[in-house]
């Protein structure tokens, strides 16, 4: 049985939507409206007679078969957007999508960010900042900094900086914190990481005191409290150096625990375009400095 011709148009608005990960998104950088990228899903899903998209409360989730699909089809657009370049002799501008841990990218990225740009003007770096919990296919993503331990199913990761925790506090705040076990009188802040504080207190030698109190999502939200004197928090030592010359905050003590450090990820079916090869190279020679 012959298959039925395939419209360029729906292919290229699969692949839009699917490396944007919403319909919306994909009809914003199409310039259409939602309902024509649905109705060029559908119409191919009909044409393939498998279905690409399962649409849930969630967002789009792509089956088996259009995971299969969609790096085929990005080589393809790729190589013929880059054949059209040159026979138009235009060096377009590549658009590159990170995902950033805000405590990275506000402790160690953003100063750095210029850097990148006049050596690479020819990517347009779009940031969206996160809290670590990010999905990079379904965000329309290229690639993502996350905190962890770098064994995420399909996802290729290389490590960046290790970030080893310590309590940070108000300079004033010290004053009360003459050693490790006076902790247990002041409130320690806590991150959705439960364990971390006990594995402080386990690399100084004393017991974790009760934890109790809310429980946040952002370091940076930990440390503008531990700032203003609530408490002290566990923190990444090494993205809060700024803080800690400022007067911000301070370390009243040496010990630290390591409980993973940041990588650059991207999933392992994603072809690496020479915007994403260009900024992992830099980021990994800048960490490395």
């Amino acid at each position: 049985m012959d298959r039925p011709d395939l419209p360029l148009n729906a292919l290229r608005v699969f692949e839009v939507a699917m490396r944007q990960g919403s319909f919306t998104k994909a009809a914003i950088e199409l310039r259409v409206t939602q309902a024509a990228v649905s109705h060029q899903v559908s119409r191919l899903e009909d044409l393939l007679g498998t279905v690409l998209f399962l649409r849930t409360s969630q967002g789009l989730v792509p089956t088996d078969e259009g995971r299969l699909l969609f790096p085929v089809l990005e080589r393809g657009f790729d190589a013929m957007a880059s054949a059209l370049d040159q026979l138009g002799g235009r060096r377009d501008i590549d658009v590159l999508n990170i995902g950033v841990n805000t405590t990275f990218a506000l402790g160690w990225l953003l100063p750095r960010i210029a850097l990148f740009r006049n050596e690479h003007r020819e990517i347009d770096l779009r940031i969206s900042t996160n809290n670590n919990r990010v999905e990079i296919l379904r965000e329309g993503l290229d690639m993502a900094i996350r905190f962890g331990t770098g064994g995420w199913t399909g996802h290729e990761a290389i490590p960046l900086i290790e970030a080893p925790l310590a309590p940070l506090c108000a300079p004033a705040l010290t004053e009360r914190l003459p050693h490790p076990a006076d902790l247990a009188r002041v409130t320690l802040l806590r991150s959705y990481r439960s364990a971390e504080w006990t594995q402080w207190f386990d690399a100084a030698g004393i017991d974790c005191p009760p934890l109790t109190g809310p429980v946040f999502d952002s370091s940076v939200a930990l440390a503008e409290l531990a700032a203003s004197g609530a408490g002290a928090a566990l923190l990444p030592v090494i993205m809060f150096e700024s803080w800690i010359a400022q007067g911000r905050l301070a370390q009243p003590f040496g010990v630290t625990v390591s409980v993973g450090r940041y990588y650059l990820a991207w999933p392992s079916d994603r072809r690496v375009s020479p915007a994403m090869a260009a900024f992992s190279n830099w980021l990994s020679d800048a960490c490395a400095c």
